[in-house]
């Protein structure tokens, strides 16, 4: 039931952003509060990581797989987002060869 909740949120936020894309106002507003509640939902993952003992406990174990995990994930993710950008993104100018 929680991800039909997810799902129907996402979709609702793109319906209400097609409205206020060409709003430059409104969307500095918009990525500002995203960008704080991303800190605040951080924040409180911190949170829980401390009161959990299990975590604690073990922490010096899961420790360095969360490193590596963290690694893997953050190169992967500029990787991929490298051959996203190169891919879509990047304007080509065809006569003269220079990008845009």
């Amino acid at each position: 039931m929680t991800s039909y909740i997810v799902i129907a949120l996402f979709v609702a936020g793109i319906g209400i952003g097609y409205f206020f894309r060409e709003k430059d106002k409104t969307r500095k507003g918009i990525d500002k509060m995203v960008t704080w509640a991303v800190y605040l939902l951080l924040f409180l993952l911190g949170i829980s990581v401390g009161i959990n003992d299990t975590i604690i406990n073990n922490f010096s174990r899961i420790g360095y797989r969360a490193i590596w995990l963290t690694i893997g994930a953050v190169g992967g993710s500029v990787f991929l987002a490298k051959i996203v950008y190169e891919f879509f993104f990047k304007e080509k100018n065809e006569q003269s060869g220079v990008e845009k």
